[in-house]
């Protein structure tokens, strides 16, 4: 089993712009991972498994709906919580924190939003406590960063809708009870519908030979003239932006996330190239390991002050979707490069289990394509400051964004 000795680097003393309860949310999301999860983390991501012994922890320390009202079953934490524990979860690994997202931001979320009071009071406390797991339906064969696109439709049979299509990459898949399946009725208007495991023609096979996100689980959503009940659709917000205002959330949660992937690569090499002795000496006393240690740390840095002010206008409510996409852009790409740069400088062992290099890299060229690319979030930024959309070759803008 390997053992956790991370240190959590804080260059500008960010701790002092946190609260205590903030303090106190992290160090115990951490406590839990040096003792459940990080001495096993390596093995189930050599198997390619998911470990679903860690679901109740996971719920215990709030990483299931950790904004979610107390009413509801949730801890009611701020959005800076919720980074929080997005960012000590994805530190252990980016499929830990991929399933907390997904429960939490793209299941909870559009039903704690979208849904009614009904609907919230039959799966949020449920769903907080891990008792149901969900996973959420958007991206299909043939759309992924053209969610317009979707195929994937319901009609109006009078006392039920019947759907039928496809969603692939769907974390949780193989495992969730429930999910919330972004489809078009027959007007072509995309609506959120919540499908039930057990509804007959509603599979969710497994996808497997992964090289990336190896300990978490992944599927396909398939429906087959599935009859969803009518109490199952969700009635307060239609339309493309629907889907998105998950997203915004889910990508909020993945710009905490990477800053802890980047966090372990920079601690792992700055312990190796000061335990690495060549030549004599070191490898932390070379001018260039010392470059590299200190461009990391400065990355690092850089993106915890951008995330902690996009977790302030989150909780007064005045951050922007572009805001959010360039977090999760520049943080998921400054880990890309931190992971890179700290396997080199691990030599040989940096491609070993022995440390998590290499799995935070693998696992970080899934997180830099999904929940929008790395391109196309650079779009959305070039949308919002020049007032002109690139997505479509008429100018127009992608509805809801």
């Amino acid at each position: 089993m390997a053992d956790d000795r991370f240190q959590a680097p804080d260059y500008f003393n960010l701790d002092e712009l946190l609260t205590e309860e903030h303090k106190l949310i992290r160090d115990t999301v951490r406590a839990w991972i040096k003792k459940d999860v990080s001495p096993i983390i390596e093995d189930y991501a050599q198997r390619a498994e998911f470990p679903k012994q860690i679901i109740p922890g996971l719920a215990e320390v709030g990483g299931f709906g950790p904004y979610i009202p107390e009413e509801y079953g949730g801890p009611g934490l701020d959005q800076i919580s919720y980074g929080l524990i997005m960012q000590e979860l994805e530190r252990c690994d980016s499929g830990v924190r991929s399933t907390s997202s997904v429960q939490s931001s793209l299941v909870m979320y559009p039903i704690w939003k979208y849904g009614n009071e009904e609907q919230r009071m039959k799966y949020l406390p449920k769903l907080a406590t891990g008792e149901f797991m969900g996973c959420f339906g958007l991206t299909e064969p043939d759309h992924g960063s053209n969610p317009s696109g979707m195929v994937t439709n319901f009609k109006d049979m009078g006392d039920h809708y019947l759907l039928n299509g496809a969603k692939m990459w769907i974390t949780n898949a193989p495992i969730a009870d429930v999910a919330v399946v972004w489809a078009k009725n027959e007007e072509g208007r995309i609506h959120g519908l919540i499908v039930e495991r057990g509804m007959e023609g509603f599979t969710t096979p497994e996808t497997h030979d992964k090289w990336s996100l190896r300990a978490s689980i992944t599927g396909e959503l398939v429906f087959d003239n599935v009859k969803v009940p009518k109490e199952n659709l969700l009635p307060n917000k239609s339309g493309l932006g629907a889907p998105l205002g998950c997203l915004d959330s889910a990508r909020y949660g993945i710009a905490w996330g990477a800053i802890g992937a980047a966090m372990d690569c920079y601690d792992s090499a700055l312990r190796y190239t000061k335990e690495r002795i060549q030549f004599g000496v070191p490898i932390a006393s070379f001018q260039l390991t010392q470059k590299k240690l200190a461009e990391m740390i400065t990355e690092i840095t850089k993106a915890q002050l951008l995330t902690w002010r996009l977790g302030v206008l989150r909780n007064e409510g005045k951050a922007t979707s572009a805001q959010i996409s360039m977090a999760k852009r520049n943080n998921v790409d400054m880990a890309l490069k931190v992971a890179r740069e700290a396997r080199q400088m691990h030599g040989g062992m940096g491609i070993t289990g022995e440390y998590p290099i290499m799995r935070h890299m693998a696992n970080l060229e899934s997180v830099v394509t999904y929940e929008g690319t790395h391109d196309i979030h650079l779009l959305i930024t070039g949308m919002d400051v020049t007032g002109i959309s690139a997505f479509k070759n008429d100018g127009t803008q992608l509805e809801g964004l």
